[in-house]
């Protein structure tokens, strides 16, 4: 038998995983100050603001190394390494989408959809919309929001939504509008 449907399955695994830990360990459990949420919260005061590449990278081999023996016995030993492999590469598609939500201006019809739909949980309903690269469990448990035009903290834009002057970027005013002044340091950097 082929081993792309456990690949296949590793990688569903991962889209259910994504948002089940974002939505209780990042929000629901985060008083609880797991490791998840002490980072995650850090990311929601500063946009910005990542883990280490060290840290994930750490957390997806445990996770593999914990995955790929129970994975092994139920579905066998290669079998369980390929849904582990579909499991762990999916985590990594998930990193790399994330982190380009927040540094690159999107250029397709998902890019747009994914930025919208996370940073409407950013900025202003952070009970919805858990699923960075897919609304299926927003959808399957009743999470999902209707975005509109997202309004954007000056102070938190990313460096893509804005020109040099600290201003929308007229290609993003259908999907995005800035709120608030820019503190005074910040606009004197921009004008630096």
């Amino acid at each position: 038998m082929s081993l792309l449907p456990s690949a296949l399955l590793g990688a569903a695994t991962w889209g259910a995983a994504e948002y089940l830990i974002h939505r209780f360990a990042g929000h629901e459990f985060a008083k609880s100050r797991n490791p998840f949420s002490v980072e995650h919260v850090r990311h929601h005061a500063t946009v910005n603001y990542f883990a280490p590449t060290s840290h994930k990278v750490a957390a997806a081999a445990a996770v593999a190394a914990t995955v790929a023996p129970l994975a092994s016995l139920v579905l066998g030993r290669r079998r369980g390494l390929a849904f582990t492999a579909g499991l762990t590469a999916m985590y990594g598609a998930y990193e790399v989408l994330h982190r380009l939500a927040h540094t690159h201006a999107p250029k397709t019809a998902y890019g747009r959809w994914l930025r919208r739909h996370h940073f409407h949980h950013h900025f202003h309903d952070p009970s919805g919309n858990h699923g960075v690269t897919s609304p299926l469990g927003d959808f399957c448990f009743g999470t999902e929001r209707p975005v509109g035009v997202v309004r954007v903290p000056r102070r938190q834009a990313m460096p893509w939504l804005i020109d040099e002057r600290g201003e929308l970027r007229p290609e993003h005013a259908a999907d995005y509008v800035l709120v608030g002044r820019a503190p005074p340091s910040d606009l004197m950097a921009r004008e630096a």
